[in-house]
């Protein structure tokens, strides 16, 4: 900064734009908690239906959403600003007072382009004899004016830094960065560029001190959107990639591996969450970054220039944080190029690991060879992104393939086009790997079908549904239609690799509108006599719904039961639903035109029947899965059921999703509230103190003891919530509403075994 602009610097303009954010920043907020108090939480209370359900309420919820971020970014740019205005007019004062004592001293500074000179005031014929004998003084004052102007200069340079990266953040709609002041800002940016450098640096030189240095700057800034997009930007696609295959090279990163080895899995974590908020920015540099790691998904990264190749790299750097949907999209486009080109269009497996090949995943799961591994974890924080990949491509009918099937039921097998949900769930040639205890690895698999929970959602698996996550939208609903018809299937491709249960029995646990109506046999095509329309108010739904087989849902209920925790999660939901269907049908507020019957003896009967025959088809998953002999394998059931409790917390209408399933109902705004309803509430208690004290029971059980006495404990829970929603509206006698619940549910219970021994239901009773 030259030293008369400095001194003669007017503030006017710069003031003025101080107030501007100012009171920008405070109508920001007045918007920003309308749309969150008004918009969204009008738009959670809606009544939704049809495209609405899944369009227009995650529109609104996205625009209230960008209220905040622009809120955020305003605050920023308005700290930035009023840093960098106090401290220039600091700086002017400092100058200022600075040539004032000069001049005390006969010294005089004179100002000119690109820099100044102090001498002293005296003619010019005695000034250099003067300025010798002052020297000490025009030398102080020399260099305590250059440092002035080199913090000015430093103050404006790096606020002009900071607000042009912000700028760059998003191309459209604003980004939630938020800065508490200006050299908070420009520190994070200048952390990035020094531990960008530090990562290029050739594997053997990284010492462990410097390791040290990069675990702790990424770990500290991991979600820092201005951090992440420079440190990414700088080290380059490229570079990322030689950064990871190099520190995992025991050749060559020996030094540094010895030391820090048991640290490795941090760093993984630390930089894959930085990556991650990375994608997200549209700064050209990451445009660049983006677009060229796509395309070394399929090229060499190791040792002159052999294994491993960059997706294998890549996706052991996406098993944390929300990747950009763009990014994974195109990137799992060309790691389902690279897999059937390596595979010779899915004949064959590929990526087995050697002993000798080094690990590029350091968390103990597995070795990393495989890129499906980290890339479906990826997806499992990416709804939207796993949603589109699963319904995508893998082979068409018409490619080099041998995937066949009778294609019209005469019995000759023909060429058939795959999804990559059917290549990745039903025909993948899956490596062999080991974990770091030397077990078979099961990670590849659990992150499919986490993957899967994601994308049939629309929330990131091992999380609830809240009252914002959209309706199912036909995309999903498709899905989970292949889903169910392929364990329907062949049931052993979920009971073979029973810990991917957990993650099925939540997609389960959330599609239960759409497995109650495929329970009721009612045809689809009955519209004309109205038995249809009377199934789809009696469990109605926003959005798409999944058009499942009666025979399938059995199947994968049956399957899921075999596993304690995708027992629990649909055994809870499924008690959740038939709780809040009872609360919901005997509300005299009702509309008339939701209603599915006028006779409410008549729906309680149906809603425990159907419920009985879930939660006992589940049982007799438990049966099989538990056997003859009486051990503790009970206990495990019982106790995954106690824990979903600490999952729910203080919403437990999300367990299955209410605001999705539901076009509307009165628990929608308890669950906006934070509040459970009165029904299900009674009827979770009961489950929870049930499962709790079984846990703890000294009794062992066997199977078929289990199923038993689940007959009975499900009885009693359909009577609880029957009585507390008679009770609720007075609609009637409690007592009578409680009984016919007891037993509907428990013919439903019996009819579960009817059906899975290949009987008709209803042709052995409940009592």
């Amino acid at each position: 900064m030259d030293l008369d602009a400095l001194r003669n610097a007017d503030f006017g303009s710069l003031d003025d734009a101080v107030a501007d954010w100012s009171t920008m920043v405070g109508d920001l907020e007045t918007l920003m908690d309308a749309a969150e108090k008004g918009l969204r939480g009008a738009a959670n209370e809606a009544r939704w239906a049809g495209v609405n359900a899944t369009v227009s309420k995650e529109f609104i919820g996205k625009t209230a959403g960008e209220f905040t971020d622009a809120h955020s970014q305003a605050s920023s740019i308005h700290r930035i600003l009023q840093d960098t205005r106090d401290e220039l007019r600091l700086c002017k004062g400092q100058l200022t007072g600075a040539i004032e004592r000069g001049r005390q001293k006969n010294l005089t500074v004179i100002g000119y382009e690109g820099g100044f000179t102090v001498t002293t005031n005296a003619p010019p014929e005695g000034r250099a004899a003067q300025d010798q004998d002052n020297k000490g003084d025009i030398i102080a004052l020399r260099d305590e004016i250059q440092a002035i102007l080199d913090k000015a200069t430093e103050s404006d340079t790096t606020a002009g830094t900071v607000l042009m990266a912000l700028a760059d953040q998003s191309k459209l709609g604003f980004s939630d960065v938020d800065y508490s002041d200006r050299d908070s800002a420009a520190e994070a940016l200048k952390d990035a560029e020094e531990l960008a450098d530090l990562a290029k640096q050739k594997p053997e030189d990284l010492s462990p001190s410097e390791f040290d240095r990069l675990d702790k700057g990424l770990r500290d800034h991991a979600g820092d959107e201005l951090f992440a997009q420079r440190f990414a930007g700088r080290l380059g696609a490229q570079g990322t990639l030689d950064f990871w295959t190099g520190l995992n090279d025991p050749h060559s990163a020996w030094k540094v591996g010895q030391a820090r080895g048991d640290r490795f899995d941090d760093l993984q974590k630390s930089l894959s969450l930085t990556l991650a908020t990375a994608s997200q920015s549209d700064n050209a540099d990451m445009t660049t970054w983006k677009s060229s790691m796509v395309d070394l998904v399929d090229k060499p990264v190791g040792r002159s220039g052999g294994l491993p190749l960059g997706g294998q790299v890549m996706s052991n750097l996406m098993r944390w944080g929300d990747y950009d949907d763009r990014f994974l999209l195109d990137y799992g486009d060309k790691l389902i190029e690279t897999e059937k080109k390596f595979t010779g269009n899915g004949r064959h497996g590929a990526w087995q690991r050697t002993g000798a090949d080094p690990l590029l995943n350091r968390t103990g799961t597995d070795s990393g060879w495989d890129p499906m591994t980290g890339y479906l974890k990826a997806l499992s924080n990416s709804p939207d992104a796993a949603t589109d990949f699963f319904n995508g491509t893998f082979v068409t009918q018409d490619e080099d393939h041998d995937f066949t099937h009778d294609t019209d039921g005469d019995g000759k097998q023909g060429r058939r086009g795959l999804s990559n949900f059917d290549y990745l769930f039903e025909e993948r040639d899956w490596p062999q790997d080991r974990d770091d205890k030397g077990e078979e690895s099961i990670a590849g698999r659990n992150n499919l079908a986490a993957a899967l929970e994601a994308a049939t959602t629309g929330h990131p698996a091992g999380e609830l549904p809240t009252v914002d996550t959209p309706a199912h939208d036909a995309e999903q609903a498709k899905l989970v239609e292949s889903l169910v018809a392929s364990i329907g299937e062949d049931p052993e491709r979920l009971t073979e690799f029973g810990y991917m249960s957990d993650s099925i029995g939540q997609i389960t646990s959330e599609y239960l509108p759409d497995i109650s109506r495929a329970m009721s046999d009612v045809p689809r095509d009955s519209a004309p006599d109205g038995k249809w329309q009377n199934v789809e108010r009696r469990y109605p739904l926003a959005g798409s719904a999944a058009e499942l087989q009666h025979a399938d849902v059995t199947k994968l209920l049956f399957a899921v039961g075999q596993n304690e925790e995708g027992y629990a999660a649909v055994e809870v939901g499924q008690k959740a639903y038939m709780a809040q269907l009872m609360d919901y049908h005997l509300d005299p507020n009702l509309p008339e035109a939701q209603r599915s019957s006028g006779d409410n003896k008549l729906v309680i009967e149906l809603i425990a029947l159907q419920s009985g025959e879930v939660s006992g088809t589940l049982n007799l998953g438990v049966r099989e899965a538990i056997g003859s002999e009486a051990t503790e394998k009970d206990k495990g059931y019982e106790h995954a059921v106690a824990q979903r409790k600490n999952l729910i917390s203080g919403g437990v209408g999300t367990i299955v999703g209410v605001g999705t399933s539901f076009v509307a109902t009165p628990w929608i705004g308890a669950v906006a509230g934070g509040t459970a309803g009165t029904v299900t509430s009674v009827v979770l208690e009961s489950v929870f103190r049930d499962a709790e004290g079984q846990a703890v029971a000294e009794s062992q059980k066997n199977g078929g003891q289990f199923w038993l006495e689940g007959k009975v404990r499900n009885g009693l829970i359909a009577e609880d919530g029957a009585r507390a929603a008679a009770e609720k509206y007075e609609s009637m006698d409690a007592g009578d509403a409680g009984m016919i619940a007891n037993k509907a549910a428990a013919q439903g219970y019996v009819n579960a075994r009817e059906i899975i021994d290949g009987a008709a239901p209803g042709t052995v009773t409940g009592f």
